[in-house]
């Protein structure tokens, strides 16, 4: 290779290197605002659905049409992606949200619940969206450092979903001083938030990441195997099974919290801190399961995910409604669960398929993975109906306990 060359192949390699680091820059920025809507629209849904149908059931079916959404979106968004890039397909999911935003808005103001239901699919999209645009921060990276630049992007996630909840009971201040109906106010600040996310993305995601990977040498390799491990790669459907168990445990305990804890006397205060304490345990640590990913490999980290996930369905399960402080924490422990098994679970995905076919399968991966929260959704309205939420969040922990296993008996050396 003669001195030219090589400065050229430098050269190239600091210009990609710039993309990525703006790429993550405008992804990040995106996450903050569209992260704040869609833990805001959490935390309101099944209470605001609660109460304008005078039913718990109707309630978690809130959170069961927002997921419910979100795999409806992950295919189109994965295929708008591969035709057209990651830009205009995160453009298309923010400003879909933004439309659901504005509908939970006006079904507010109607008092109509079939509506906001409906409202809450479109909502949806801003789930699998921010979900996305984990894919489009590894588009540029190097192999060794996919899991690190994928977690960057949910941990961005962090401030709007910590934040956001917070936000919902002056949201209702300002909208009853505006003379709207209070519960609108939160679904107003979404529509705004949605909207700011989708601009973001629109003026910064330049050059597409996606388009740009696939023209140079990053986009022909497949990536490493297991990095840091010696073990053969775990199967793609393994890591598969524990993001979508992942999934489904994570939105049966979540979803029903809310309604758990206003049955124990939590107001909506309380309430917003318990899901933003959540939200933060989703997103805030995932730079350390990246980083653990890349260096440890990749089961290591879904056993942590599984393990952290039993203990969760374990602490919520026997937390009583007026002990807010156990509930949270096990809030908390669920999140973490379902942050080290998303890591580690895409970072596997992206790893297993060659670039041309990533953005078809991490569709297909993540419209599975949100009907399983669709399924968690249901499910888990329908057994705290018929028994109670300490029974659902400790079978939850019993579904765990079962992939945990799966995971320890393929990591155990041959």
């Amino acid at each position: 290779m003669t001195t030219t060359t090589i400065t050229a192949t430098r050269t190239h390699e600091a210009g990609l290197a710039r993309v990525q680091r703006r790429t993550l820059a405008v992804l990040v920025a995106a996450q903050v605002v569209g992260g704040a809507a869609v833990s805001t629209g959490v935390a309101v849904a099944a209470l605001t659905a609660a109460r304008l149908s005078g039913s718990d059931v109707v309630g978690a079916f809130a959170l069961t049409c927002t997921v419910l959404g979100a795999a409806l979106a992950a295919v189109p968004l994965a295929r708008t992606a591969s035709c057209l890039g990651r830009r205009a397909a995160l453009v298309g999911g923010w400003a879909t949200a933004t439309v659901g935003a504005a509908g939970g808005a006006l079904a507010v103001v109607l008092g109509s619940w079939p509506l906001l239901l409906l409202a809450c699919v479109p909502f949806g999209t801003g789930t699998a969206t921010g979900l996305a645009a984990r894919f489009a921060g590894t588009d540029l990276a190097a192999p060794d450092r996919r899991a690190r630049a994928l977690a960057v992007v949910l941990a961005a996630t962090t401030v709007g979903a910590v934040g956001g909840p917070l936000l919902a009971a002056p949201a209702q201040r300002a909208a009853a001083a505006a003379g709207l109906v209070p519960g609108a106010g939160p679904y107003l600040l979404c529509t705004v938030l949605f909207a700011s996310a989708a601009t973001t993305v629109a003026a910064g995601l330049r050059p597409d990441p996606l388009r740009l990977a696939r023209t140079h040498h990053r986009a022909a390799d497949p990536g490493p195997e297991e990095p840091g491990a010696g073990a053969p790669i775990a199967p793609l459907s393994l890591a598969l099974a524990v993001v979508v168990v992942a999934q489904l445990v994570m939105i049966a305990v979540m979803s029903m919290a809310p309604v758990h804890l206003e049955h124990g006397g939590a107001g909506l205060g309380v309430v917003g801190l318990a899901i933003g304490a959540h939200s933060a345990g989703m997103y805030a640590l995932s730079p350390v399961f990246g980083w653990a990913t890349d260096r440890f490999g990749r089961l290591p980290v879904l056993a942590v995910g599984a393990g952290l996930l039993v203990a969760a369905g374990v602490v919520a399960g026997t937390a009583e409604p007026h002990d807010h402080l156990r509930l949270t924490a096990g809030l908390v422990l669920l999140g973490l669960g379902w942050s080290a098994a998303l890591v580690a679970g895409s970072a596997l995905l992206v790893d297993a398929l060659p670039p041309a076919d990533r953005p078809r399968w991490q569709g297909r991966a993540d419209i599975v993975v949100n009907l399983s929260g669709a399924l968690g959704g249901s499910v888990a309205g329908l057994t705290v109906a018929a028994t109670s939420y300490e029974v659902l969040a400790l079978g939850c922990a019993g579904l765990a306990g079962g992939v945990l296993l799966a995971v320890l008996r393929r990591a155990r050396p041959a």
